[in-house]
């Protein structure tokens, strides 16, 4: 059967070409914003929203001046946030309560909440078993996603999008998000790559970041500088505005009236596209591919020569970009980088890892230059979080095929807080408008 098909589809993927292919140059004369993007790279304003604020540029005596990124969470810029809770605590559970209802809570009530998501960190009997283990994946998104529906299927209310049973909904699924994505990991560990498996329980007393590290290790231990590189990590990915391609999918769909489930399987299909969750990995292809062909970590002539044949498209993948160098926003900087890279500075350390450390600094100093030199780019180019957060990553052990989940992990809080204010402010679906170029092919006349 699937001979038959493949040969089918090799005849016809042609005609499926010729016959969808649209001529670039109609979208410059109706007006098109490809990608809900102008050709200065702004995006098309779609909606309002109270959670989060990213700037990049400000108007001085008229004009539109680059300047350097800011980030936001409900009123608070993520550095001070991150900056208040000095170098012991572990903030993550109360930077969501902060995304998600909107204000900053006292002691107390961020004790509660973490109370109540580590009470929320478990799921159904036998689920495990049942559904994770039941059919492993090398593709940890599409295991959550697959757990994430199946969730549903246990909730007596999973239709009601009520805002107070949406709330409760979301809270269990961020509680759970670290579950679906470790032991999805751990299944397919075992079964596709024949290693030893470990199923933890969980411990309702431990934040996200170390209920992560406690999952992933055999014998459980951490440290608590990994702890903390780590839950620095999950509180600068958790929200990143409206307009990103995962939360904006949040909105959409929760705009239809489906429910939690639906809303957050979407999000994830969303968010594991290379284009938008996956650029860590792609940093982490392309060090390796660096580390190979750079003999001396120290020489910046020979580093910058490499960047040049990757930038002209003769090394690496040959797509002539610079993983982690760029994002569609911010330009002078990405202030998520900047804040992180502290953090990863003592995680290098720790690990003995300080000659890797260097080349990426020499690449973060070198690189802009270089496509500076060879691009007409219209804002500056710098590094954005990815840079570094693959790196923190591998030195963390955490598989490359959990690096998008850890994303995800991060990244449903504001989702959650996102699907939160769709309901409380729309009842207006969705719909952009899409021109038709359609040939007729018969008279209707």
């Amino acid at each position: 059967m699937m001979k038959l098909l493949n040969e089918y589809i090799n005849k016809k993927e042609e005609i499926c070409r010729k016959n969808d292919m649209i001529a670039p140059r109609l979208f410059d004369e109706y007006g098109v914003n490809r990608g809900l993007r102008d050709e200065n790279g702004n995006g098309v304003l779609t909606g309002l929203t109270n959670i989060s604020k990213i700037v990049s540029s400000k108007i001085e005596n008229g004009k539109k001046i680059s300047c350097d990124g800011e980030l936001w969470y409900r009123g608070y810029r993520v550095e001070t946030l991150i900056g208040d809770l000095g170098t012991e605590e572990l903030g993550f559970e109360k930077i969501a309560y902060l995304l998600l209802m909107g204000e900053m809570p006292t002691k107390e009530e961020a004790k509660e909440f973490k109370k109540l998501v580590g009470k929320c960190r478990t799921l159904p009997t036998n689920f495990t078993r049942d559904v994770i283990m039941k059919a492993p994946s090398e593709d940890i998104m599409n295991s959550m996603t697959r757990s994430i529906l199946t969730l549903a299927s246990y909730d007596k209310n999973a239709k009601d999008t009520s805002i107070a049973n949406s709330l409760r909904q979301c809270m269990q699924l961020i509680a759970e998000f670290p579950l679906l994505a470790v032991y999805g990991y751990n299944a397919y560990n075992h079964y596709e790559k024949n290693e030893s498996m470990f199923i933890h329980p969980s411990d309702s007393r431990l934040s996200t970041a170390e209920i992560l590290l406690m999952l992933m290790r055999p014998d459980k231990k951490y440290t608590r500088v990994e702890a903390k590189v780590l839950d620095t990590a999950l509180i600068l990915h958790m929200e990143h505005g409206g307009g990103n391609n995962s939360t904006f999918t949040t909105r959409v769909v929760t705009s239809s009236g489906s429910d939690t489930y639906s809303t957050m399987a979407a999000a994830m299909s969303s968010l594991k596209g290379p284009k938008h969750g996956g650029a860590n990995i792609k940093v982490m292809e392309m060090m390796e591919d660096i580390r190979n062909h750079v003999k001396d970590f120290l020489d910046q002539d020979e580093i910058a020569a490499y960047l040049r044949k990757i930038i002209d498209k003769e090394a690496f993948d040959k797509k002539g970009l610079i993983y982690g160098m760029g994002h569609a926003i911010y330009s002078l900087s990405d202030p998520r980088e900047r804040v992180f890279k502290s953090y990863v500075d003592k995680l290098a350390a720790e690990k003995g890892r300080e000659k890797d450390l260097l080349l990426y600094e020499s690449i973060e100093k070198l690189a802009p230059k270089l496509i500076a030199e060879k691009r007409h780019i219209y804002k500056g180019v710098s590094p954005n979080v990815d840079f570094y957060s693959g790196f923190v990553y591998e030195m963390l052990g955490i598989p490359q095929e959990l690096y998008t989940a850890m994303f995800a992990v991060a990244r449903i809080v504001g989702w959650s807080a996102h699907r939160m204010e769709e309901l409380v402010c729309t009842d207006k679906i969705i719909r952009p408008s899409y021109m038709s170029v359609m040939e007729k092919k018969e008279d209707n006349e």
